[in-house]
């Protein structure tokens, strides 16, 4: 089983404002000459981790890391205003740009993958190749599942927690209670809504539990960014139209892809990841046995990392 490439420094890291008030961090990792790919984080509002530099051969790619808007090193932190999916594109054409990349390679997962679909499908001509983990299309049914009653079954434990800040009568719609909450002036309220939200998401993550992942999600900053911008997308359904990723699939056409989805995916189930591969034919999928959502799984970082290795001699290979 493969695993992570061994821990690797940026060689430049740059800012980059884009429309008030926000100001983009950017990371630089590898080889300068190497393949580009952009590395696309999930949430939104997760922000990136060092270890996502380490999916890729260094001497082969050329690795960046962006936080976006209100996420990680990007500030202001958890800010909502000019923060929609339809920004973070145009944030990411920004960036490509500034660095001087004709085409790149995308790598996304979860919110990621959603994302990189979307800039894929607005500017195909420059993309050279995908890469999605746990795959969500933001369906209605997708958000329902994760935060009103699906995974809720599976997790009945974990879900006392998450409804415990909620008030009964409120909880027949409980993405747009969290979202008073979030959006609150009290700042106790608004953290421990965030903590209560990021944390359900945490547990969740993984097939075993794992502390560190738990740890992680329940951090204030990673929490307080999460919870409040994941939660103003889902209150107004992502900002897209019904369906809109897979009714513009056809945008995908030509443009390989890899689709690594765990089977027990309880964040973002599997029928993400085949219903969008019965749409983009260029896309293999892998569904991964032993897994849930997390990138920091066993199975999926050796999914994962074979298929950067596979692109890369793919995208390497004289046409």
């Amino acid at each position: 089983m493969l695993t992570l490439y061994p821990e690797i420094k940026p060689y430049i890291d740059h800012r980059l404002a884009v429309d008030a008030p926000h100001n983009l961090y950017l990371e630089e990792t590898g080889n300068p000459l190497g393949i580009p790919v952009l590395v696309v984080h999930g949430g939104p509002g997760g922000g990136c981790q060092d270890y996502y530099r380490r999916f890729f051969d260094p001497q082969r790619f050329r690795i960046i890391l962006m936080d976006q808007r209100g996420a990680g090193r990007s500030t202001p932190l958890a800010e909502l205003e000019g923060n929609t999916p339809q920004h973070l594109v145009e944030d990411m054409e920004r960036v490509r740009e500034l660095l001087a990349i004709d085409r790149w390679l995308l790598f996304g997962g979860s919110w990621g993958s959603t994302l990189s679909l979307l800039y894929a499908e607005a500017h195909p001509e420059r993309v050279m190749g995908l890469i999605l983990r746990g795959v969500l299309l933001c369906r209605p049914k997708d958000i329902s599942w994760f935060y009103q009653d699906g995974a809720s079954r599976v997790f009945p434990d974990y879900w006392e927690d998450f409804v415990a800040p909620i008030p009964v009568p409120e909880r027949n719609d409980l993405v747009a209670a969290y979202y008073r909450r979030l959006t609150s002036t009290n700042e106790l309220e608004q953290i421990q809504a965030a903590k209560a939200w990021s944390i359900w998401e945490g547990r969740c993550a993984t097939l075993n539990p794992n502390a560190k992942v738990v740890e992680h999600f329940g951090h204030p900053h990673v929490a307080i960014a999460l919870a409040r911008i994941e939660c103003h997308y889902f209150i107004n359904n992502v900002f897209l139209e019904p369906d809109q990723i897979l009714r513009n699939a056809e945008r995908l056409a030509g443009i390989p892809g890899v689709i690594v989805h765990g089977r027990y995916d309880m964040i973002c189930p599997l029928d993400n990841a085949t219903a969008l591969s019965e749409v983009w034919p260029e896309a293999d999928l892998k569904i991964i046995r032993d897994a849930g959502h997390s990138a920091s799984e066993p199975a999926i970082i050796d999914a994962l990392v074979r298929a950067c290795d596979d692109m890369a001699d793919q995208l390497e290979r004289p046409e």
